[in-house]
Parts: structure tokens; sequence; C-alpha cells
């Protein structure tokens, strides 16, 4: 009965909601959605899924749904502005020690937790210890952290504190990292890096259902079908210019959603795509497209048979016909990639030279194999995430195998909210894997997916010369010597097919005329502190 209550209560909302559209002819009023305190003139509403956990130490690198409401909650010793530069935050200053090893951060006396109390140097090392700590299990810190001296000592349990952090007054932390390195800084962009506060952290085992950030935003509602974000006033930078963003938790059809005026931004996907990049529809002057961070790529399991042999990974790549995919499959709204990184991407190589699609060379590197002939391959499979259905990405793939290999290849489907996890453990032959960049710089991309020692290097893939170029990128403080050392890696990483990059991501984004200022960058960024509303 009270299953049957409480859909019957969602219908009422949407019924009276659309009757609110029908009469008044402008966007929902949120007295219909239990927030009669709510002015619709000042609020940002959004379509949204519900979070698993609001802990940013342990969405980080699990469940980059959480980091959207994260970003505006929490926020760090420093963050990234709407042009990608690094900028203070909590920290309002900081200076690095002459052999680049050591940053002295100088906190704002101004930042508070959302409930006043002052956020201090201790707050700093606790949360940043806390991230590292073992038993909160936060999958990103070794390689966003672990930079820090003591960070894999603490990780790994055989020390209680981070030897590296130093608390030297209430509002002075001294950080020291491993080596010199350029991007440091920037990963403590990251909601790894996030303070938290200890007494709401020690207050239950669910304290983030009612978070006491430093964010923009603070926490006011939470429920079945909303999460209402209000704008906290205590806020150490300018505040928030709406005084609200409520998210409609799976309120329905994102792209419907949006055309009935119930939510004022939406992402565009494939089913709508071609009717919204039509010049003729009107949705058009509201669309904004932006060229994304993001890598779609097929990966291998190196370790094992047949792709720890070279040429049978170079074989199933020069199978496949990388501009079908891109031009019938997903109807041109992402971009080919020939190497790792993207396009705007500090170190992108634009010449970059790519397996390309040859049947001939691909049966002729079979040949040449270990194995001789596709009669000779043991069973091969490919891990995906889905929901019992295979994508026609998935289907493109396995048919491109098939008609030019001869092999026929498994499909094997895990839910998307158990896949990053699962493909860690129990990887098949190979897996389909995505990655966006936490911070703009090529480490984050080649050195995390392809290092040896990387914890994200799922495919297992090892190769000394790259290991060696990596490590000498990585505390290389010449900006172009940098990037020509990451370039050759890269170049290497793509011959040796470690990999199958597929896809470069570009974001179709509707944005009602009347929001204005909404950052749009490559990079989940805290943006919605600078959005503003125009009468509506």
């Amino acid at each position: 009965m009270k299953r049957k209550s409480k859909l019957w209560r969602l219908r009422v909302v949407c019924f009276m909601a659309a009757l609110v559209m029908a009469i008044t002819g402008c966007a929902t009023d949120l007295s219909v959605l239990g927030l009669p305190d709510v002015s619709r003139q000042e609020t940002l509403v959004l379509f949204g899924t519900s979070p698993t956990t609001l802990d940013p130490a342990v969405a980080a690198g699990r469940e980059f749904s959480a980091v959207r409401y994260i970003a505006e909650i929490f926020s760090g010793l420093v963050s990234f502005d709407p042009q990608l530069d690094l900028v203070a935050d909590i920290a309002e200053s900081w200076e690095r020690s002459d052999d680049g090893k050591t940053y002295t951060f100088n906190l704002r006396e101004s930042a508070k937790f959302h409930d006043g109390r002052q956020v201090t140097a201790h707050d700093v090392k606790y949360s940043l210890e806390r991230a590292s700590d073992p038993s909160v299990g936060a999958q990103a810190a070794e390689p966003l952290l672990g930079d820090i001296v003591g960070v894999k000592e603490k990780l790994s349990g055989v020390a209680e504190e981070i030897s590296g952090i130093k608390v030297l007054d209430r509002h002075r932390l001294q950080i020291t990292i491993d080596a010199p390195k350029e991007y440091f800084l920037s990963k403590l962009t990251h909601p790894i890096a996030f303070i938290v506060d200890r007494y709401n952290v020690e207050s239950g085992a669910d304290w983030w259902k009612d978070p006491n950030g430093t964010g923009p935003f603070r926490l006011k509602e939470w429920n079945d079908e909303l999460m209402v974000l209000e704008r906290n006033d205590l806020y150490h930078l300018e505040p928030a210019k709406v005084g609200h963003v409520v998210y409609r938790l799976w309120g329905g059809v994102p792209m419907r959603m949006y055309e009935k005026g119930e939510i004022d931004i939406t992402d565009v996907y494939l089913a709508d795509i071609e009717r919204v990049l039509d010049p003729s529809n009107p949705l058009n002057e509201e669309l904004s497209v932006t060229p994304g961070f993001g890598l779609f790529y097929v990966g291998f399991n190196s370790a094992e048979p047949p792709f720890d042999d070279v040429k049978v990974r170079q074989a199933f790549s020069h199978a496949i016909d990388k501009d079908k995919i891109v031009d019938l499959v997903l109807k041109g709204v992402v971009s080919k990639a020939n190497g790792i990184l993207p396009p705007g991407m500090p170190g992108y190589n634009g010449n970059v030279r790519g397996l390309e699609f040859d049947v001939d060379r691909a049966r002729q590197l079979i040949a040449e194999s270990g194995y001789g002939n596709v009669s000779s391959l043991p069973p091969i499979a490919l891990t995906s995430s889905g929901l019992g259905t295979v994508s026609r990405m998935e289907e493109a793939l396995v048919d491109m195998w098939r008609r030019n290999l001869g092999v026929d290849v498994e499909v094997r489907l895990w839910e998307h909210e158990v896949y990053p996890y699962i493909v860690m453990e129990e990887k098949d032959e190979m897996f389909t894997s995505s990655w966006g960049a936490d911070y703009p710089d090529p480490e984050n991309f080649v050195d995390l997916l392809f290092h040896s020692d990387a914890s994200d290097n799922i495919g297992e893939y090892s190769n000394p010369q790259v290991d060696m170029w990596l490590d000498a990128a990585s505390v290389e403080e010449d900006a172009m010597a940098r990037v020509a050392v990451y370039q050759m890696a890269e170049q290497m990483i793509v011959d040796e097919a470690a990999s199958i990059p597929l896809y470069f991501n570009i974001s179709y984004t509707l944005v009602k005329p009347y929001v204005e200022n909404l950052p749009l960058t490559p990079l989940w960024i805290p943006r919605l502190k600078y959005v503003s509303l125009a009468p509506h």
C-alpha cells in the first residue's frame, strides 16, 4: 500500500505540474513539487540521479554522477575557474620551495563550514589523511594523492599519519611531495582532496546525508524525488547568484522534461541529436557544443593470452573501422581517436599515427603471431556495461572482428553501477572503458592508464621504455620537453596496441535562454555558483 500511495502522489505532482504549464505557459511552479518557499525565479531546476554517497573520498574515482553534487557542496585548497586556470579556493595563497617539493598553504580566515565553524589547517590534514585511510576505500587516493610523502605508507596501513603533511599553525599547512611535479596542484582540485568536517564524519556512518561542507551551496533537502541545494551565505568566495538548485531525481526523460519546461538544462544524446542539430528546429538556438576531455576505448588484457602477444592486439586494432563506427553507429557526434590525448588537452598531438583500418594487415599480423591462424586463438570475450542488451557499438565491434578476422567474440555485460569495480578484477580478454580528465595534464591520461605501476592500468600493459619516459616526464619542469616525452610515450603505446582508442567525446547541451553565465567546460568544476537567471 505504501508503494501505491507514493506512486499516486508522484502522478498527482506530475499532473499538477503539467496543469500549471498549460495555464501559465511558463516553467514549473515549484510549489507543486512540495517547495512552496522556494522561488522559481531564483531557482535553477535540473534533472538528477540519486547518488549512492556524497562522501567526496568514496565517490571520487567511483561515481561520476555524484561529483556534480559534491563539487557544489564541498571545496578544497584550490580549484579551476571556467577558463580552467588554477585559482585559490580555501587556500588564499601558497609558496613553493626552491626544490619544487614543498608547498606552504595559507588558508583564508573567512573559510567556514556550513555550520559556521572556521576551517583550520587541522581540518585539511584530517581530510587528506582520512582519504588515504585504507578503511575508507578511496580508489582515487593512490593516483591523486600518492605524490605526497607518506601517503603510500598510510594507504598500506603501516603509518597512522602522512609524514609529508605538517600543520604549521591554525591557518598554515605544509605539504611535501616526493619530487617536483608541475601537475601536483591540479590534483588537489579533485574531490579526493576536498575538506570534510571531522565532527560531521564522526557523527555516524551516514553522515554524508547531512553534509557540513564548505562549498557555495549547502544541502537543504534530499528525498526520493528531489535534491535541493541552498545558497551558502557563509561562502568564502563570491556567493552564488541563484538562491536554490533543485534536482528532480529520476523525474522522467530529461529531453522531454526540458521541452516541457520542467528543467532548465539537459544533455542531448543519440536519440535526439539529429533533430536538435537541425538549424530549422527552434531547439538548435539553445544548443551549446563543447569538445570534451573524455576517451572511449577497448582495452586488452595484456597479461593473458592471446593479447599478451602484441601482434594479436595489433591485428584486432587494424580490423576495426573507426570511421564507420563514428559516422554510422554514433551519428558523427564524437571525434575519432587515433591516440590517447583528446584535442585541447596539453600535449595533444594531431599527427599521432594510429593503427588504421586495414583488413589485409590484420590478417597478416595474426599469421605472424605466435598463434599462426585464428583457429588457434583461445575463446575471447569482451566485458562491457549494459542492462542485458548488447549496444550498437558492441554489435559493430563484434561484427567487424567476425567479418575481418573470422573471430567470434562473446560479450559479457555487467550493470553500470557495478561495472567500474568488476572490470578491475574480473575483466575478460577485452573490455570497454572510458576515461575522463581529472585535470588538464597529459600525465592524467598517459601515465595513469598505461604506466606499469598505475592502479588504473586495467589492461596491465607493461613496457619498460614507456615507464622510463613517463617517469622522466613526471618530473620534467620544462613544459615543451615534458610534452615531447609524453608524445613519444603515447606513440609507442598506440603502436603496441595497448588499447584501441575509438573516440573522444563531445558534449551537446541545451540551455534555456534565461539561464546565463553557465560554464560549459570539458572538466567538471564547481560551476553553478556562476549561473544567474534572467526573468522568465
